[in-house]
């Protein structure tokens, strides 16, 4: 990966330029009190990585399940350089639960595999998860940490894949 990044070249830099500059973040309502928090964070350690909040879009939708639509049709919109998907599905005792969090992690990694995009995923999906107190605070801080996580792993897919992008066309 050194490689890569330590070849600069005019071509480098005309790719780079060309690159979107935007990113889009994809969030669920569904506990919108701990989802939130993966929002702030990821917004923080963006600026902290030099992206300024007014580039980056936000987007909600309903629940988890509806994120990986969304994801899709910005991911082709042209306009984001990535899209980063951040939702809670929790285990309600019943099968949905299960259904729900393959559908939305599969179809993410759908969408950028068929698009070309990066979409990062912030989607948790806990097996036990209780409404009291103590689940709720634990949550709450596990999206700031998956919050700023996802940012590091946005800003770091994007830089990569611009420097593949600039190999490829000097192929």
């Amino acid at each position: 990966m050194n490689q890569l990044n330590n070849r600069s070249t005019e071509k480098d830099q005309d790719v780079a330029s060309e690159a979107p500059k935007r990113f889009a973040f994809v969030q669920s309502c569904w506990h919108r009190e701990i989802v939130d928090q993966g929002r702030d964070a990821f917004l923080g350690e963006m600026a902290s990585g030099g992206v300024p909040p007014s580039a980056i879009d936000l987007y909600e939708v309903p629940g988890a399940f509806e994120i990986p639509l969304h994801a899709k049709l910005l991911a082709r919109s042209g306009r984001y350089a990535a899209v980063v998907a951040c939702g809670f599905v929790v285990d309600g005792g019943i099968y949905r639960h299960e259904f729900v969090a393959h559908a939305v992690i599969d179809g993410l990694m759908a969408v950028q595999l068929e698009v070309g995009v990066p979409v990062i995923s912030a989607v948790l999906t806990p097996q036990q998860f209780h409404e009291h107190a103590e689940h709720q605070a634990f949550f709450r801080d596990h999206f700031r940490v998956k919050g700023k996580e996802a940012a590091l792993a946005c800003l770091r897919t994007v830089t990569g894949l611009t420097s593949v992008h600039a190999l490829a066309s000097a192929a």
